[in-house]
């Protein structure tokens, strides 16, 4: 017998013969072409068989609905690892075709079945060697999943927000047991949207207006600040403490005026800003707090009775995950709270401000599209596009959201060994305390560290900038407090010089050492204990030296 004639086409089910070299049709198999001929006549099949496998990863049940013609009459098991390239003279007979989309969903499997060991050529992990390889302060920790979800988004081309983003959205909400979670495609992305939202003329009273005041910290990270000072409010800044590096609640009392509107801060390095006392002077004053949690993923603190993460204390609070963050997904944030308002605001403003609230793809959601009045607008007009604040397009895409996805399964354990680390750390610099002020927990708090900091005490016999210059030539990376005092920076340079667009609440004396004497050294999940010995070891030689 010959082999069939007749055009051979992907999702055609062939009878082939078997073995390969026996074209009589007494042991033929059901086979599944996945491509179309080359010039040799060479076709990549799948073998179907009648047996289940011990195991359906590598499998495809094949059921009624797949089939775009007569199903096989017998039940049906696609071998996804069983994929052969054989000529197209062993083809016996045309038997049936399944559906474009059955085998759309068939060639994803197989692409997706190879990442694996992609993974493991491609990505693996070198070894770290003693005094020879580089501690960075921060770095991905991921494996073959993330990449899995990546290339599996990449398929669909949904180049927006799409599936995997609602799904990151829900289950952040779910793991920090908040309401709302809006993605965004940054941390300060995240914080300017988080604090324009308490701008909108929808608050009405409470809103924040230009020239209103709001209480925050120099020393830290300036997108923490920047959209208070973008928007034309006035950052009102006040010294941190000791040996917390978080706001001295102390100084809020003095910091306060007529026209004090909130509050916008950040859990440095991890460690929580005193929720107990901050939030009792916002509801005393009818004040809003904004909790910048970028660096303190999966922190907690023990509020009114009850242990909360920080982020779902404040009115509304926002995430990163740029690499060095407790997770990534390369570039994106989040904001999230459990006031609906504030999360329709937020959406908003990350939309370019309109005020239809339809997912990407989707119209009419409300049923009203062409039948209300806004503004001075037609009766009627488009509610896709009528817009209720000036906004941004501040989206993430669904390639970002689903690393986001993979990430997110591995969030506690990151988080369980940021603490680790960070006590290991802790412990093993005890006898350097004449050197450093060590950090230290805020009280009833239970951090989830983004680093570990040393401050050099004024008596130590050497300079932050000496013990820096020792670990990064032992292949030790550092990192400054961030801005340590952002307003010595050249971005305040115009609003130093005319006294105007902020203003400074007491001294900022703990602000300025941090920025003379303070660095960090990191403490992120790819760490080893061999890692964190070395750091201590060096750390301890170059301060005794």
């Amino acid at each position: 017998m010959s082999g069939m004639s007749c055009d051979i086409i992907p999702g055609g089910i062939y009878k082939i013969s078997f073995p390969f070299n026996d074209i009589s049709a007494t042991r033929a198999r059901p086979a599944l072409a996945l491509s179309s001929p080359d010039i040799y006549g060479d076709v990549r099949f799948a073998f179907i068989t009648n047996t289940p496998p011990q195991g359906m990863e590598t499998a495809m049940e094949l059921q009624q609905p797949h089939y775009e013609g007569e199903p096989l009459p017998f039940r049906s098991f696609l071998r996804l690892e069983k994929v052969f390239l054989l000529n197209r003279k062993i083809v016996l007979k045309e038997l049936t075709k399944l559906g474009r989309h059955t085998l759309a969903e068939i060639q994803r499997k197989m692409i997706l079945s190879a990442v694996p060991d992609f993974y493991s050529s491609a990505h693996a992990q070198e070894r770290f060697v003693t005094g020879k390889s580089r501690i960075n302060y921060a770095g991905r920790v991921y494996d073959e999943r993330e990449i899995t979800t990546l290339v599996d988004a990449s398929l669909d081309f949904w180049l927006t927000t799409g599936r995997y983003a609602k799904e990151f959205e829900e289950k952040f909400a779910a793991f920090l047991e908040v309401k709302h979670c809006s993605l965004v495609n940054s941390g300060s992305s995240a914080n300017l949207l988080a604090f324009m939202a308490l701008t909108s003329p929808k608050l009405g009273e409470r809103r924040i207006r230009r020239g209103d005041e709001i209480i925050t910290v120099a020393a830290g990270f300036p997108t923490t600040v920047a959209p208070i000072i973008q928007y034309g409010a006035v950052p009102v800044f006040v010294d941190v403490e000791l040996p917390t590096y978080n706001i001295d609640c102390t100084q809020l009392e003095n910091a306060l005026s007529e026209k004090t509107k909130g509050l916008m801060l950040a859990h440095t390095l991890g460690n929580p800003f005193d929720l107990q006392r901050v939030k009792a002077f916002c509801e005393q004053y009818n004040l809003w707090l904004i909790e910048d949690n970028c660096d303190a993923l999966g922190s907690k603190y023990f509020f009114d009775g009850e242990w909360k993460y920080t982020g779902t204390i404040g009115d509304i609070a926002t995430s990163s995950f740029y690499p060095p963050h407790h997770m990534t997904m390369g570039e994106g944030g989040a904001v999230y709270t459990n006031d609906a308002v504030l999360k329709r605001l937020v959406e908003s403003f990350r939309d370019w401000g309109r005020d239809c609230w339809c997912l990407s793809g989707h119209d009419n959601t409300c049923g009203n599209r062409f039948n209300r009045q806004f503004g001075e607008l037609p009766q009627g007009y488009d509610h896709k596009y009528v817009y209720s604040h000036f906004g941004y397009n501040l989206k993430a895409t669904d390639l970002q959201a689903a690393i986001g996805c993979a990430q997110l399964e591995k969030l506690p354990s990151f988080i369980e060994a940021r603490k680790r680390n960070w006590l290991m750390l802790r412990e093993g610099l005890a006898g350097l305390e004449e050197c450093f002020i060590l950090p230290e927990p805020t009280r009833d708090s239970d951090p989830s560290w983004f680093g570990f900091i040393l401050t050099v005490r004024e008596n130590a016999g050497f300079t932050r900038d000496h013990i820096v210059a020792r670990l990064e030539s032992s292949g030790i990376q550092t990192r400054t407090l961030f801005a340590g005092n952002l307003i010595k920076h050249p971005c305040f340079d115009e609003m130093r010089s005319t006294g105007r667009g902020f203003r400074v609440s007491g001294d900022l004396a703990n602000t300025d050492m941090i920025m003379n004497n303070s660095f960090w050294i990191g403490v992120y999940p790819g760490m080893t204990p061999e890692m964190i010995r070395y750091m201590i070891e060096q750390l301890m030689l170059t301060s005794t030296r």
